[in-house]
């Protein structure tokens, strides 16, 4: 029985550890924060604050412009990040 319940646990951890992709340019806080790693609700909503003062990102390095948003930000996010809108 123990067996069986490590096996399961470890088929379980990648699905609980993968993030979705998102559009930047449409979600909204909580679905940033939910589906891009190392950004919190704060962050998230400096993202749709961003977007909503300045428009569309064009790129997924315009979220540099996003204080507390570094490269290494952008980096671990880099498979997730999407822009499906169409450019400003």
């Amino acid at each position: 029985m123990r067996n069986w319940l490590i096996i399961a646990m470890a088929l379980l951890l990648p699905i609980g550890a993968l993030a979705g992709p998102v559009d930047i340019n449409s979600a909204d806080a909580p679905t940033l924060a939910r589906e891009l790693k190392g950004i919190g609700l704060a962050r998230a909503k400096a993202i749709v604050e961003y977007r909503e003062k300045n428009g569309k990102f064009r790129s997924a390095d315009e979220l540099l412009k996003v204080k507390g948003i570094g490269p290494h930000v952008i980096e671990k996010n880099k498979g997730n990040l999407q822009l499906r809108e169409s450019p400003r």
